[in-house]
């Protein structure tokens, strides 16, 4: 049995599919126990043991304050938690869950169209090009000088648009599977993944910040906790700590690639293939989607402030068309 076929066997292919939510799961489990390791060993049990020892055999008065440093730390911990812990699942689900965004059927071609388009040279195909392309709202082209198109979606590739080979679709604007979504970063899902980071690396850092002083004091006065909260408390930093620098970069990144407009598969295949700009019929243009770093951003998150910080889609536009830096109808002469 060859590879092709071996891929092809349900069995198999329902077994890569549950395979694929193991990062998912992964992710959820962590979470799931860092909730509890913050919310319990560290809010409840030790914020609460840390301070009633210091208090033991003093005067009611003296305990009666140390209660009342329980309860105002632990709502000075646990009300900011909460919420970035929300922000931060609910942009998580709306990542993995958003509706998927392909090309509308207007972008649809026949078979005999894909081996016209794939036997023809340039010159032969010309007039089939030019008529695609006035029908169509597509800017960009391939190293050729032809229109972009999918044979496995049977498809005109939109701008921007790129066939997944996991997803086995073509996606508007797309950016990358993430095998930790499991699924495509792309035009109906970037917000949220760009939220999802950055309330990933607050709730790193604010679990970090606020856990460093009982990590401290597993070091030098651990007689102060329980042995059970020891460990989470130890662990949780270490966590906090790991992912926080991991998101950091990530993160930083995405934010790069939104200043710029760009997607990490237009830079991956700028790396791979000496910088390839995206190419328009004037020629490549690798500032051809910068509108500049204000409108940029709005692009992804909208125009009213109050939409930028939740998960609830505000990006411009249909995922199509693009407004471009600058007018691409200059001629070129391609290779």
């Amino acid at each position: 049995m060859g590879l092709s076929s071996c891929m092809r066997n349900p069995v198999v292919v329902f077994c890569l599919q549950l395979f694929r939510w193991v990062p998912v799961v992964f992710i959820s489990v962590v979470v799931l126990w860092s909730y509890y390791a913050y919310v319990f060993e560290l809010c409840f049990f030790s914020v609460q043991s840390y301070i009633e020892k210091g208090a033991v055999a003093e005067e009611f008065v003296v305990a009666f304050y140390a209660l009342l440093k329980i309860l105002f730390r632990s709502a000075v911990y646990l009300i900011p938690y909460h919420l970035i812990v929300i922000l931060f699942m609910w942009s998580y689900w709306k990542t993995i869950f958003s509706t998927v965004y392909t090309a509308p059927p207007l972008f649809s071609i026949s078979s005999s169209d894909v081996t016209r388009l794939r036997q023809g040279n340039l010159e032969a195909t010309s007039g089939f090009i030019a008529e695609l392309t006035n029908s169509l709202p597509v800017r960009c082209r391939n190293k050729d000088g032809g229109l972009r198109y999918c044979e496995k979606c049977q498809i005109i590739k939109p701008d921007r648009a790129h066939h997944c080979s996991i997803c086995g679709i073509c996606l508007l604007k797309m950016d990358h599977h993430c095998p930790w979504v499991n699924t495509c970063v792309h035009f109906g899902n970037y917000k949220f993944f760009i939220l999802f980071l950055g309330y990933a690396w607050i709730m790193c850092l604010f679990i970090a910040l606020t856990d460093l002083k009982y990590f401290v004091a597993f070091w030098t006065d651990e007689g102060r906790m329980q042995k059970k909260s020891q460990f989470h408390i130890m662990f949780l930093f270490f966590v906090a700590c790991m992912f926080f620098f991991s998101v950091s970069s990530l993160f930083s990144y995405h934010l790069w690639l939104t200043s710029k407009n760009r997607t990490t598969l237009a830079c991956v295949v700028f790396y791979l293939e000496s910088f390839r700009a995206p190419i328009f019929s004037h020629g490549p243009d690798k500032e051809g989607f910068n509108l500049g770093t204000t409108r940029n951003f709005r692009e992804i998150f909208g125009d009213s402030p109050f939409y930028w910080l939740i998960p609830v889609f505000s990006s411009r536009g249909d995922g199509v068309s693009f407004p471009l830096a600058r007018d691409q109808t200059a001629a070129y002469h391609f290779p």
